[in-house]
């Protein structure tokens, strides 16, 4: 861990949001990624369109990019942020589907929450529109790839 100071507590122990008014803004970047596990059938059935859903793919990533712009309204102490970019790439695997997000802005703390909502939301959208047809999902690997940030 870089800085052993758990930023969400005051000096009494008590949460509170961080106040990141005094950082200067700055170029910030985070991806992240995981993995739901489907069988064989199910991942022909998403390719081939014919999940009764929907486009299962197109979907997921819709969700993906709303999440990331609710992670605020989500997550208790998460601040507000207004998102330059964000993108959800799904790869079909031989027993899953791999998502990847990316995220950014132009603000005074990172995305790292945002990158890794949208990957959340988007495996579990998988999940919700192909639960009638797979009863062996599992949902893993949810982690942040990088995070960057750039002075302006």
């Amino acid at each position: 861990m870089e800085n052993n100071t758990l930023t969400h507590l005051n000096e009494k122990g008590e949460v509170n949001m961080v106040d990141v008014g005094n950082k200067g803004i700055s170029a910030r970047m985070a991806s992240a990624s995981g993995f739901i596990s489907l069988e064989a059938e199910t991942i022909s059935l998403i390719l081939e369109n014919k999940i009764k859903k929907g486009s299962v793919l197109s979907i997921a990533k819709i969700a993906g990019v709303m999440a990331a712009k609710k992670t605020s309204e989500l997550i208790p102490l998460c601040h507000p942020l207004l998102l330059d970019y964000i993108d959800v790439e799904m790869t079909t695997e031989d027993n899953g589907i791999k998502a990847v997000s990316t995220v950014s802005c132009k603000g005074n703390t990172g995305v790292e929450m945002e990158a890794l909502n949208a990957v959340s939301a988007s495996l579990l959208t998988i999940y919700d529109m192909c639960k009638a047809v797979d009863k062996k999902m599992v949902i893993s690997n949810i982690q942040l790839l990088s995070k960057e940030k750039k002075e302006l």
